[in-house]
């Protein structure tokens, strides 16, 4: 059970759950095999990978909530209430292959945005509809 299970108050549950997408594992591989004989290419892909490994990303029906860390821990929570605004990113190649980036802005907090994440517009959506329930 991971962290966003182990936080739930009472009556809250996970609407939606975001993963990372193929394409950011790929680039982690990338960087290892092209630049693995120099030691930048094992810390870039053990960087993008410990993040893949430690991230959990959901919107339940009460907040949005971001976990990551291996040996501490930090998290971005918004209630939906002050989720303000979500902006989706996606290149040219990431609408093609289903992949963009997030940006979640609320009141009185910084903005958090989030990696290469698979299907943002259906996420987006999530978050859109529990606000709407949360109503």
């Amino acid at each position: 059970m991971g962290y966003i299970e182990q936080s739930l108050g009472t009556g809250e549950v996970v609407v939606a759950k975001a993963r990372f997408h193929w394409w950011y594992t790929l680039k982690a591989v990338l960087a290892l095999l092209f630049l693995g004989i120099v030691i930048i290419g094992i810390v870039i892909f053990f960087t993008m990978m410990i993040r893949k490994w430690t991230t959990e990303i959901a919107v339940t029906s009460h907040r949005f909530v971001e976990k990551t860390g291996l040996f501490t821990l930090s998290t971005n929570e918004i209630a939906l209430q002050n989720i303000e605004g979500v902006r989706v990113n996606q290149t040219f190649w990431g609408g093609l292959l289903g992949y963009g980036h997030l940006r979640i802005e609320g009141t009185g907090v910084d903005a958090v945005t989030l990696p290469d994440i698979a299907d943002p517009i259906a996420f987006r959506a999530a978050i859109e509809s529990a606000k709407e329930h949360l109503r």
